[in-house]
């Protein structure tokens, strides 16, 4: 059994964090992952999501300290480019059918292998963009079978952090950041 350390997000064993070292792509869905799953509709064709700031500093974290970033998300909608402008993800693909063809195609363009990539979903359509990556996590209120196949079934919700959660012990791995989730 691995030996646990304590971090600001409760004990973590030491096997896991050794697998998010080598860590240098995070691919995110958007819908359930980076949200709460919720897609508001006006009576025109405006669509609303509600993004957390927190998830939002822990994009902006992982980037500074030079993790890549990338979304990979099925439906199309001017908010997710937007919110990514602000976070200045560079790699984001709406309206995406095939997550496992994409998800490839970012790793040839950027030379990772799959020990380099993780990949975060929620949800059954994620499950292609999962065979890409060698590391696999999934919020708390993720699909039951998500949850069963993840490497990491992190605390939160989607949309309520979770996606923070993720960068924080990415980043604690790395070095960047000390276990009480202060920067090193």
């Amino acid at each position: 059994m691995s030996e646990q350390i304590l971090t600001c997000w409760g004990p973590r064993s030491t096997a896991l964090l050794e697998r998010l070292k080598p860590i240098k792509l995070v691919v995110f869905d958007v819908d359930g992952t980076l949200t709460d799953g919720g897609v508001y509709l006006d009576n025109h064709e405006g669509e609303l999501k509600k993004f957390s700031t927190r998830d939002g500093q822990g994009i902006t974290l992982l980037q500074r300290y030079g993790v890549q970033c990338a979304i990979i998300t099925g439906r199309n909608a001017p908010v997710v480019t937007r919110r990514m402008q602000e976070l200045q993800v560079k790699l984001v693909l709406q309206g995406v059918s095939d997550k496992s063809l994409a998800l490839q195609e970012i790793k040839t363009k950027l030379k990772l292998t799959s020990a380099n990539v993780c990949a975060m979903g929620d949800d059954l359509n994620d499950l292609p963009m999962f065979s890409q990556a060698g590391f696999t996590a999934c919020p708390y209120d993720a699909h039951h079978y998500i949850k069963q196949i993840s490497d990491l079934v992190l605390d939160l919700k989607g949309g309520h952090g979770a996606a923070r959660e993720l960068c924080d012990l990415i980043l604690m791995a790395q070095g960047q950041l000390t276990f009480t989730g202060r920067p090193n």
